[in-house]
């Protein structure tokens, strides 16, 4: 894997900022982003969120130096390291979604292609015929030299990733490195790892997943690939929040159908009815794949930046009340906010920080933001 162009290999010191302000209370990518934008450096953001944060109304805890440095000591002691986005062995299609964390938990993997990569993923409660056919896929694939990207779930994605162990896999986890879900399948993470393959996380040691880590571990499946492949998946699933969130960076995605009979099989006639590649053999993934540019970075939106040539003065509160008037539970996009609300992009980014750091809203795909209702 190479570095992101131009971009500046962090010192350790550096290194240990990031950490710091990634583990902040209510600091996401988006955030993190917009805050390097602003203040120039982890550092000085960190300087700046006391103020900042009393701004919002909030105060949030800030990581301390001592606590970042005992994950780092943690992950080492689990054979894991930190990657940050600049550095060669971030996984080069992860850099270009929205929301790409600035920084990952990653294991093993030094040997793998990343960047022809697929993804599988499906039912939990897999039926035979869809494990058979996990399988089969998985195999080929591995095989034509791509790499398996699967979530480390019951079913369709522990199929995937033993038919590819010996070929390449990546496993996804939803919680800490330590904190492997489900349980069942800490053996399989371990035998991943003995082959080669990579183990990778966003979330800080000792995270227990939650429900709602599962969707952020999804945008990283298939964010990690050029193709998402349903194989069984009920009309309500994960699988089809990853097959959705493909599609959203522009990733290809294919289904393999299944009997209208069975209910594990409705969210791939769906997706095929909705125009997803149908899979009948490896070669169908493959046909289609042969042809993308794995740097297609032209057709990717990255998180919203705004322009701060001229610095502004900091936001009043009557500016903060004509931001709030114009957001809604309803996501939308930051430069119609401006439009909207008429202020600038400076006094908006400032906005957006203090709110984000309070927790009022939440940002989707990067670009489009919402009041948060709790």
């Amino acid at each position: 894997m190479a570095p992101d162009p131009g971009a500046t290999i962090l010192t350790p010191a550096q290194r240990l900022s990031w950490l710091r302000l990634i583990r902040t209370d209510n600091v996401g990518p988006a955030t993190f982003n917009q805050l390097l934008s602003r203040f120039g450096s982890a550092e000085a953001a960190l300087e700046a969120l006391p103020d900042l944060t009393r701004r919002a109304g909030k105060p949030v805890r800030i990581t301390t130096k001592a606590e970042a440095e005992d994950e780092m000591a943690g992950l080492a002691r689990y054979g894991a390291r930190l990657v940050a986005r600049s550095d060669a062995d971030y996984p080069p299609l992860l850099r270009f979604i929205a929301g790409a964390p600035p920084l990952l938990t990653l294991a093993g993997g030094a040997a793998l292609d990343w960047q022809r990569t697929v993804a599988i993923v499906g039912a939990r409660n897999a039926s035979s015929a869809g494990i058979k056919m996990t399988r089969l896929l998985a195999t080929d694939l591995g095989a034509a030299g791509y790499t398996v990207v699967s979530g480390l779930a019951r079913g369709i994605d522990a199929a995937a990733h033993a038919a590819s162990l010996t070929t390449g896999t990546i496993a996804v986890l939803a919680g800490g490195f330590d904190k492997i879900y489900p349980e069942q399948n800490i053996g399989l993470a371990h035998d991943i790892l003995d082959a080669g393959g990579a183990l990778l996380t966003e979330m800080p040691l000792g995270w227990e997943p939650r429900a709602r880590d599962f969707p952020r571990r999804n945008r990283l499946v298939s964010g990690l690939s050029l193709g998402v492949v349903v194989v069984e998946a009920a009309q309500r699933s994960g699988s089809l929040i990853t097959a959705r969130l493909a599609l959203e960076q522009d990733r290809d995605v294919f289904a393999v159908p299944g009997s209208p009979l069975d209910p594990r099989a409705e969210g791939g006639n769906l997706l095929i009815q909705q125009g997803a590649r149908l899979v009948i053999s490896a070669a169908d993934i493959i046909d289609t794949l042969g042809s993308a540019d794995p740097a297609r970075t032209s057709l990717f939106e990255g998180d919203w930046q705004p322009d701060l040539a001229a610095e502004a003065a900091p936001p009043s509160d009557s500016d903060k009340s004509r931001l709030l008037s114009a957001l809604s539970a309803t996501p939308m996009d930051v430069d119609e906010l401006i439009r909207q609300s008429g202020l600038s992009a400076s006094a908006m980014q400032m906005l957006l920080l203090e709110l984000d750091l309070a927790g009022q809203i939440e940002w989707s795909s990067g670009q489009l933001v919402a009041l948060k209702y709790l």
